[in-house]
Formats: C-alpha cells, structure tokens, sequence
C-alpha cells in the first residue's frame, strides 16, 4: 500500500469536498476526474452528488459503514442518489440548525465523538444511524471534533495539541490509537486536507514527507 496525493478543484483541502467511509465515497460531480482516483485508490463505491446543491460535501455530511447523517437541506434528487450508491446504509436527514455535521461529528466504525454542544437527542440520533456508540467530546479545547481529525477502524489522526485526557476519551470510544499530526504542511484540521478508510489513505498534494511518515505509521496504510 501506499498514501496517495490529491487536490480537488485545484485546492489539497480534498477532506472538505468529500466524505469516504470503508463502504461509499460521495463526491461532488464537478470534480469527476477526483471521484475516479478515490474510487480506484480507496476501493469504494463513488456517488456524484451535491449535498444541498453545495460542492463541500465533506463538511455538510458524516458517516460509517452503517449510516450516513444529512442536514436538513440535502435536496429529493441528492437523497436519492446517496440511497442508490449507499449499499442498505442508514440514512437520516438531521432535522436541527446544525449543518455541517462533517465538521461536528468524528467516527468509525467502532464509535463516535460528536460536537459536545449537541443535544441528548441530537447524539442519540447520531448513535443510531451510525450503529455505533457517541459520545460528545472535543479535541484541543475545541468542539469541532469532525475537522479537527480523521478516524478509520485502524486509528485516529489529530490535531497536534490535542489534551491527554481527549485523547483518552477518543482510544475508548473510537477503539484505536489516536495520533497528533498535522497535514498540508502544518494545518492542524487534520480532516480538511486527508480522506482514507481501512484500505488506503489520500493526503493533500501539499502534504510534507514527516507528514506522511506519521500519517503511514499511526492509519497502518505502509508496508
């Protein structure tokens, strides 16, 4: 295996753009070209569609390999698609204010951290679309836990000042180790410039050789 190099749209912000599970990857149709190399790479179904007629799916959208959460404006025809390409996966469209569930939720396929802001119901919600249990957290003293790393069943990658006591919290619930490290030549969201799952992991073309040393090592993605 090897980690790959990416920019979408021209941007190595790739995470923003597209939402990867062990199972999907839904892509936005402008950047066809980009959905090809994830699919190849990443071995995944790809779905080409907007979320709410907007480009960055990555932010807007969350999910495992048993569900996938959509904010409340994902339009008919989007859904649909996600439907046709998801394999049986749970669907829920959130009915909050919160939208950008990319951003505030952080999973795998063991468990879940969720913006701790959320409400009881909001995380119960959560939990059961994804199959998993969630639990509210936060990463570096900030709520943005879904930018602020990535998860695959194999470990967690975050931001370099993540606490100990977060740390912890992620091993227990996530049931991986979990890592600080930076991507894009030292942007700390870590989630906004990396996508991958179990089979392999693509990094921002801006992404530094110590960078992806660390990457390879702590997403066991290196032979």
């Amino acid at each position: 295996m090897a980690i790959f190099f990416l920019s979408l749209l021209g941007i190595p912000s790739i995470g923003v753009y597209s939402l990867v599970t062990d199972r999907i990857a839904i892509v936005p149709p402008q950047l066809a070209v980009g959905a090809g190399k994830i699919k190849e790479w990443l071995k995944v179904n790809t779905v080409e569609t907007t979320v709410g007629g907007s480009v960055v799916v990555g932010a807007l959208a969350c999910g495992n390999s048993n569900g996938i959460l959509l904010p409340h404006f994902v339009k008919t025809e989007e859904l649909e698609k996600i439907k046709l390409g998801s394999e049986g996966s749970n669907l829920t469209v959130m009915d909050t204010k919160k939208t950008a569930y990319g951003n505030i939720v952080l999973s795998n396929d063991k468990g879940a951290i969720t913006d701790p802001r959320l409400s009881r119901k909001t995380v119960a919600t959560i939990s059961d679309t994804l199959g998993v249990e969630a639990v509210q957290g936060e990463i570096a003293g900030l709520p943005y836990v879904g930018s602020l790393a990535l998860a695959t069943n194999k470990g967690v990658l975050a931001h370099p000042l993540i606490k100990d006591t977060e740390s912890q919290l992620m091993e227990d619930v996530l049931k991986v180790p979990v890592t600080p490290c930076t991507i894009n030549c030292g942007i700390p969201y870590v989630a906004t410039g990396l996508i991958g799952n179990s089979t392999d992991v693509i990094a921002g073309i801006l992404t530094t050789g110590p960078e992806i040393f660390i990457i390879g090592q702590a997403l066991d993605v290196v032979e």
